[in-house]
């Protein structure tokens, strides 16, 4: 016993004596403490695997659109407007792993994770498509505040981009968004908290022969995307391939690093949304796991897309036909001749030339069922060319509005309809979608994307109308001056407008502006120059070199856009034949204000106080710096929108030049009177004296 106290005492005096042995043991047990841990965070991660083959039970939380059929497709959206529709798995995902430090809490990387999912986007036309799919992550099972249309259901207009979203995603996008720098309107953009991609790439894939093939997204068919992302190298591959061919090479490879977006759990889901063209978005099965390679879908358990067109005809129809026919032949002379009379009545032109312009090609009869007949309860207006008609196709749902226009001229119609159909390419947020036209006898029939506010005018001028703030009015400036830029600039040729004017901007279900009305636009090369033509437009936004030169240009269509920016902002029209000698031109006015310092004082007076000074100086400056009568000293459309979004200081007005009866005054507080005076046409009117073929199309008749 005392030999073992004397032991027991040894080594208490050695542990006592030895405190580097002590520290030693210490750092092995809090090394062997962190490597459990780590071991335990890491099993969590290795331990989140899911597959759905379909969606039938599946443990997705739903908002919006997004619903389950009762076959198990998830349908993101379906053909509603301006809509979103977002599903993330329920159980929220650790995506990071504690670092060795001494700090337990602490991070320094991200999981590897792994999903692959069957996707498909069902549009209304073969060329015609809404906004795309994202894979997502995201702090939360839904994005609270985000918009639809060019926002995929993400973000919204003031959280875009801000890294305080902790947001990734991987965008499958239909439609060439200009605002967050699209390459095109089909492809694969890796986004970091925003929708501007840090990545992106046209979508292609290799065929079974290995050639290089486009793939389109909005093709209605279903295709595989297989995302992986390895957390060590901190490596992005995404691939993507028609449904049943195997995993092709990565379409998309970046070097990324996961750490700043990811918080310590995340939620994994699809978010997509609709704009104005009604598109469906399916998904048809999903499978997803991190720290491993995601368990393959079996394709044959997936639900069926469902069925496009109309249905086969069956057995019995099929052979029942030819009696028919026959039962038709014997049917009486009343009979016969109403069969004759409502064949005429649906007939149409229809050449060889046409064929080319397949999809761009209505129905009459279509057209007719759509507007009830053209019925006057459907009438929306009446222009300068034609009456507009509100319809809704029968096959597809589409609203739209219908414009009937006389073209009598039988000469130059095959380059009229070259025209129309140029036009119709044109797809800008700030523009009205042509979306086809009909042909019949001497008549043309237009389609158009159909605006359900209706024109700006209307709410400038009509008392019984609401009064736009000027929040409103000021987005709707910026939104008409985008798309001049579009027009002039960004676009395969210049399309020079030619009719700017309040009239002619619409407004959609959230009262953006959509420039519209191209019955007297006019296209030519980049770098070549416009015709000579017949002055043709509206009084009061006619630029003076027109009288002169005949020569519509880009410049003065921005003559226009700063007799349109004035009547926006003082809420009056250019040219006011009741007002007084002093404020008949409202031109005149504003520049006799602004010499005075009392530029303010033009303001729409149903504003009261309610506007921001700057912007408003800003606005009426510019307007008066576009109405320059020296084509020269006006802005490119490029520049006023440098202007607008404080991107280049308005530059000074001193040099102004104003045009009085056909005589420059610089500086003078004088205006247009003579100059509008000596026009023929009475105020207000078009002039129509043209020999364009496109000038017969429709005016904005809202």
């Amino acid at each position: 016993m005392e030999s073992k106290h004397q032991e027991n005492g040894m080594m208490s005096s050695q542990r006592f004596e030895n405190p580097e042995a002590a520290m030693f043991s210490v750092f092995k047990l809090t090394v062997l403490f962190l490597i459990a841990r780590i071991g335990s965070v890491a099993s969590q991660g290795e331990q989140v695997s899911f597959t759905y083959n379909g969606f039938t039970g599946s443990n997705l939380k739903l908002d919006g659109l997004a619903q389950i059929t009762s076959k198990g497709l998830l349908l993101l959206t379906n053909t509603t407007r301006q809509q979103k529709g977002h599903a993330f798995y329920n159980d929220p995902i650790h995506f990071l792993y504690p670092s060795s430090s001494s700090s337990s809490s602490g991070a320094t990387s991200v999981f590897s994770f792994s999903t692959t999912f069957v996707f498909a986007i069902i549009p209304p036309y073969p060329d015609l498509s809404g906004h795309g799919i994202a894979f997502v992550i995201a702090p939360t099972k839904g994005l609270p505040g985000a918009l639809p249309s060019q926002y995929l259901g993400l973000f919204n207009e003031s959280n875009v981009g801000n890294s305080t979203n902790h947001v990734f995603a991987v965008e499958l996008d239909t439609i060439q968004s200009k605002e967050f720098n699209d390459i095109n309107d089909n492809h694969v953009g890796i986004d970091i908290n925003g929708l501007t991609s840090v990545a992106s790439i046209p979508v292609t894939y290799l065929d079974k022969n290995g050639r290089s093939e486009n793939l389109s997204l909005f093709s209605g068919h279903a295709m595989q995307v297989w995302v992986n992302y390895d957390g060590v190298h901190k490596y992005l591959n995404v691939s993507i391939a028609p449904i049943g061919d195997p995993k092709p090479a990565p379409l998309l490879s970046r070097s990324l690093d996961l750490f700043p977006v990811m918080k310590e759990t995340m939620f994994v889901g699809f978010s997509s949304a609709t704009g104005s063209v009604l598109t469906s978005h399916c998904v048809l099965g999903w499978s997803f796991k991190v720290n491993g390679q995601a368990e393959d879908l079996n394709l044959s358990q997936l639900p069926k897309l469902p069925k496009r067109g109309p249905k086969k005809r069956s057995p019995l129809m099929t052979i029942g036909l030819p009696v028919i026919a026959v039962v038709l032949v014997l049917v009486s002379v009343f009979g016969i001749q109403s069969i004759v009379k409502r064949k005429r009545k649906f007939a149409e032109v229809l050449e060889e030339w046409e064929l080319d312009y397949g999809p761009h090609r209505f129905k009459y009869k279509d057209l007719y069922m759509a507007t009830n007949g053209f019925k006057q309860k459907e009438l929306l207006g009446i222009g300068g060319f034609g009456r507009v008609y509100r319809g809704v196709l029968p096959s597809s749902k589409i609203e739209v509005a219908v414009k009937k226009v006389s073209h009598e001229s039988r000469q130059g119609m095959k380059e009229f309809v070259a025209e129309i159909v140029s036009i119709g390419q044109l797809r800008h947020r700030n523009l009205v979608t042509l979306l086809g036209y009909c042909r019949r006898k001497g008549e043309l029939l237009l389609v158009y994307e159909f605006m359900p506010n209706g024109s700006l005018d209307k709410y400038l001028f009509d008392p019984f109308m609401p009064v736009l703030d000027w929040v409103q009015r000021f987005r709707i400036i910026r939104g008409v001056a985008s798309a001049l830029f579009y027009l002039h600039e960004e676009w395969e040729q210049v399309v020079i407008h030619r009719d700017v004017k309040s009239s002619n901007v619409l407004l959609d279900g959230e009262m953006n502006a959509r420039l519209g009305d191209f019955g007297l636009a006019r296209l030519y090369d980049h770098g070549s120059d416009p015709q000579t033509t017949h002055i043709v437009g509206t009084l009061g936004y006619l630029a003076p070199e027109l009288s002169r030169t005949g020569k519509a240009n880009p410049s003065t269509d921005v003559f226009a856009f700063g007799a349109f920016i004035l009547e926006v902002a003082c809420g009056r029209r250019p040219i006011e034949p009741i007002a007084s000698a002093e404020d008949l031109v409202l031109v005149d006015r504003v520049f006799s204000c602004w010499s005075r310092g009392m530029v303010l004082d033009t303001v729409d007076p149903k504003l009261g106080i309610n506007y921001a000074a700057k912007e408003m100086e800003l606005v009426l400056e510019l307007g008066l710096l576009c109405s320059n009568c020296i084509p020269t000293g006006r802005p490119t459309m490029r520049q006023v929108v440098q202007y607008l979004e404080g991107e280049l200081p308005l530059p000074e007005l001193s040099t102004l030049s104003l045009n009085v009866g056909g005589v420059t005054y610089v500086g003078s507080d004088q205006g247009f009177d003579d100059f509008a005076m000596s026009y023929p046409s009475s105020l207000g009117k078009r002039s129509t004296q043209s020999t364009s073929v496109s000038e017969s199309i429709l005016s904005g008749g809202r």
